[in-house]
């Protein structure tokens, strides 16, 4: 078991109370992190608010030289930081290292994007006047990231941030804080300046918030998590008007029409069900296959979903890890016991005998799923297939547009004319048209209705975190 301390102001802390991060592939102690109170967030306000103004006014290729540093540093340590993310998180190890390339990403994306901050000028309607329009740094900013993808929604955070010249608090996840410390020392290593990011965690959550919401000195605020949470924290930015972005929950469709690759959406649905043990807000949890398909779909998945090894993400081949706490197997026990006793067929899984320890639900399939179940309507955060049949294409875009969500959705088809309908009918953020992994660093990330607010990624990504200013400049003389 090793022992953590803070990141804050540039300076490695320890405090006395500590916390234990569990594995939960065995639910052993793995780590003790310092269990940080306000104390300790306000003193990495406070060092942000010291150097905010020093590093605005780096010169852009210094900022964009210290996140390709950064960049480089993760990517000779791409082994270390997946095992760090396997032992806390659960997910395989090759999965682990995928994020951490796709981590390493947005750090490389952004140090591009900081030399692309660009400003205008805008024709006036008076010979002694100009008008030009000018981006500055938000200032101040904070991150609160999630246990799922613990570091590249980090650096999914970082990179906008520091690129455009703003310092960052990070409070990530005590679930899964160690990912977030060790980035931190590498920015520390890669020459990152005093102050200019803390990383701050800790078993008090809104007591930790609190003090990021509450002190007008912090600009902005961006979050990844549940859309209950997302509200409560608009709630609270509403007293200082802070600028924020929310990345929130999802219920994504994951559409099958009859003229589809069907081997193509089989292998896309698994990669899009059970990335991350379904644990992400993107992950397709309703799939609407149509009818004349449905039997032949049914059973490729189920095929291709059965011969997934499920166990710890440190073992050679094993494709499905742990979920990442007790209550998130409950909820999904949940969800399938209440489909089941509504009239749902159970094709695959829903047992979780054989693991003696460890948080672990094997990949389900669950057919005649309705809307009534709460499967259908609820974010499961889980490994369940949930199949729904349909008819028409009118029919499956109003079924999938039902949802208080808008995150992500995919459909698969060879009909172009379609391709072009449902992209603009489809009330989401990101849609996958013959695609289940659409998430890039070059494109911009995010949802709709009460899946959020703000993008991350791509060159939209940066604007989240500048200011625009408006200068009038009057006096010109004109002879």
């Amino acid at each position: 078991m090793k022992k953590y301390q803070l990141f804050i102001g540039g300076e490695w802390v320890d405090k006395k109370e500590t916390f234990d991060v569990i594995n939960p592939a065995t639910e052993e102690i793995i780590a003790q992190v310092p269990n940080a109170a306000q104390e300790e967030m306000r003193l990495a306000v406070e060092a942000a608010v010291r150097v905010q103004t020093e590093w605005a006014d780096t010169v852009a290729s210094e900022r964009a030289n210290i996140l390709l540093e950064a960049a480089k540093l993760m990517r000779a340590r791409t082994e270390e930081l997946a095992r760090i993310m396997t032992l806390e998180e659960g997910k395989p190890l090759d999965e682990a290292r995928g994020e951490i390339g796709y981590a390493i990403s947005f750090l490389e994306w952004f140090a591009e994007e900081a030399k692309r901050v660009y400003g205008d000028t805008i024709p006036s309607n008076s010979k002694d006047k100009r008008i030009f329009v000018l981006k500055r740094p938000v200032g101040v900013t904070a991150a609160i990231t999630p246990w799922n993808f613990p570091a590249a929604m980090i650096t999914r955070k970082i990179g906008p941030a520091l690129a455009a010249g703003c310092t960052m608090i990070v409070k990530p996840s005590e679930l899964t804080p160690l990912s977030a410390l060790k980035i931190a020392s590498i920015f520390e290593e890669a020459g990152l300046p005093k102050g200019v990011l803390s990383v701050v965690s800790g078993t008090d959550p809104a007591e930790l918030t609190q003090v990021l919401m509450e002190d007008t000195r912090v600009r902005k605020i961006s979050f990844t998590g549940s859309t209950n949470v997302g509200k409560l924290l608009m709630r609270q930015a509403a007293d200082t008007m802070k600028r924020v972005s929310f990345e929130l929950g999802g219920h994504a469709p994951f559409i099958v029409f009859p003229d589809a690759d069907l081997d193509e959406a089989v292998s896309h649905a698994a990669l899009a069900k059970m990335r991350g043990m379904g644990e992400t807000c993107v992950a397709a949890n309703r799939f609407y296959v149509h009818q004349d398909i449905l039997q032949e779909f049914t059973e490729k998945l189920t095929e291709r979903l059965h011969a997934m090894k499920v166990g710890n993400g440190l073992e050679e081949g094993i494709t499905v890890g742990p979920l990442i706490e007790p209550s998130a197997v409950q909820k999904v026990e949940e969800h399938v016991q209440d489909a089941i006793s509504k009239g749902a067929k159970l094709l695959l899984g829903g047992e979780r005998e054989g693991f003696e320890t460890g948080f672990y639900y094997p990949p389900t399939i669950l057919e005649g799923v309705t809307e009534e179940m709460k499967i259908s309507y609820e974010e499961t955060f889980g490994p369940v297939v949930a199949i729904l049949s349909f008819e028409t294409e009118d029919e499956v875009v109003h079924k999938a547009n039902d949802t208080r969500y808008g995150l992500a959705a995919y459909f698969f088809t060879r009909d172009v004319g379609r391709i072009f309908r449902l992209a603009e009918r489809l009330e989401f953020g990101i849609i996958g048209a013959n695609d289940g992994m659409p998430s890039t660093a070059q494109a911009p990330f995010g949802g709709v209705k009460e899946s959020g607010l703000g993008r991350e990624g791509s060159k939209y990504g940066i604007e989240e975190y500048l200011d625009i200013k408006y200068l009038s400049l009057g006096g010109i003389s004109v002879k």
